[in-house]
């Protein structure tokens, strides 16, 4: 299956797909202490051989399942991170530990669909919101955390108090609040400063026409920003996009993600750091353009171009010192051994996000979502609290690979390569 699956690409020839299944392979049928020990340590490029391999090999098979997807670099990231990503992607496509569709999608905006449910709800449970505030500090003393510095929008400071602590904040956010003391209390607070983050953010595009794209997403392999994007009108049934958003002409809203900031483009030779906000958006542009319209026909038009929006997280750009609110954590060799459990040695203190150490290892929605379970389950666990627990679902493991699993395991005990491994 895996190899009709990558036979569909057709560029790539017979023996290196035979190779990169028999990769796959691999680490399908190793255990979980050869994943953790020595598969987290190998890079993706040198797992697949990436180096020996031809053009659309690797664009396809080392960058195209890195760069574009979780904005990690192949010569870089974890082996591990990459593998069991696809590990999951092709059980759930072949209907393996899936309830749903692979790729899953929000069917009306993001604050319409999620966010602003989500805030009612818990508003209606005596949860206060305060926009415009600021977590300078967890205050730590004996052996505690004591309260919690914030600045309120008038940058005035005042000191928080509770009884427990969740600190559910982007791992570049969260780290700037645990000072030494609280650090020196969990040894896993300071570990979380090896932890990287890198850019990957957002600009949509407004058309008056909507393009005839994929009904998905599209990965554009070959642009210099390693792109993505998803065309998204199609997909709000409840909604009329001209009637409900803007001034009515535009019809659609191509979604990008920009995953590559630091290569130079294809119309100012510059990095999308260097340019500025309006050279971002006519470089991006330009670059769905020559992956869209190179088979004799036209689908994106410039004149269908109403306007864009760049993520606001965005700042400086086109100046020496461009600001990024919004980073994404990735996975290069070593993350899995720095990333926190959820429950901390601070007897009141819990973390949530997705950098936490949960199964799902890979910056995800689905990640956070499983270290705030555990957060929840490690607080009522310490207050001998007797409600109900959160329910933490694994990833879905094959169990007919169970026995090659453990067969690996032996042979890793005694320092043997997988039986699969031809190196």
């Amino acid at each position: 299956a895996l190899t009709a699956l990558l036979e569909t690409a057709g560029s790539i020839p017979a023996w290196q797909t035979a190779y990169f299944v028999n990769r796959l392979m691999v680490f399908l049928t190793s255990c979980d202490e050869r994943r953790d020990e020595e598969w987290e340590q190998v890079p993706w490029w040198d797992f697949v051989a990436a180096d020996r391999m031809g053009y659309d090999y690797q664009r396809l098979l080392a960058v195209g399942v890195t760069r574009n997807l979780v904005a990690t670099k192949a010569e870089e990231a974890s082996t591990r991170t990459v593998a069991r990503l696809l590990e999951a992607f092709f059980l759930n496509s072949s209907g393996r530990g899936a309830d749903g569709p692979v790729d899953r999608i929000l069917n009306a905006p993001t604050n319409e669909a999620w966010i602003d449910p989500w805030v009612d709800h818990l508003t209606s449970l005596g949860v206060e919101f305060r926009i415009g505030w600021t977590v300078r500090e967890l205050a730590y003393g004996s052996g505690r955390v004591t309260g919690a510095v914030i600045e309120d929008p008038d940058g005035a400071r005042r000191t928080i108090t509770a009884d427990h602590y969740i600190s559910a904040m982007p791992v570049e956010h969260a780290r700037r609040t645990w000072g030494t003391a609280l650090r020196a209390a969990d040894p896993q607070l300071a570990r979380c400063d090896r932890l990287r983050t890198d850019w990957m953010t957002g600009i949509q595009f407004y058309l008056t026409e909507r393009a005839p794209m994929v009904d998905g997403h599209v990965n554009f392999i070959d642009s210099p920003w390693s792109l993505t994007a998803i065309q998204q009108a199609g997909h709000w049934p409840s909604r009329d996009f001209p009637a409900d958003y803007g001034d009515g002409s535009a019809v659609d809203c191509l979604s990008v993600d920009v995953s590559e900031w630091d290569r130079p483009g294809m119309l100012y030779g510059k990095t999308a750091k260097q340019c500025t906000p309006e050279q971002v958006a006519r470089e991006v542009w330009a670059q769905l353009k020559a992956a869209l319209n190179d088979t004799g026909r036209t689908v994106l038009r410039d004149g269908a171009l109403h306007s864009w929006f760049l993520d606001p997280g965005v700042r400086d750009l086109g100046t020496p010192h461009p600001v990024n609110e919004d980073e994404l954590m990735i996975h290069p060799v070593g993350t899995l051994h720095n990333r926190p459990q959820a429950v901390t040695a601070v007897p009141n203190l819990y973390l949530a996000g997705d950098y936490v150490s949960v199964d799902i290892d890979l910056a995800t929605m689905e990640g956070a979502n499983a270290s705030a379970r555990a957060a929840v389950n490690g607080l009522l666990d310490r207050i001998g609290s007797a409600a109900e627990r959160c329910t933490v679902r694994p990833l879905f493991r094959a169990p007919e690979l169970a026995a090659a699993q453990r067969h690996d395991r032996t042979r890793h005990r005694l320092g043997l390569r997988n039986l699969l491994d031809l190196g």
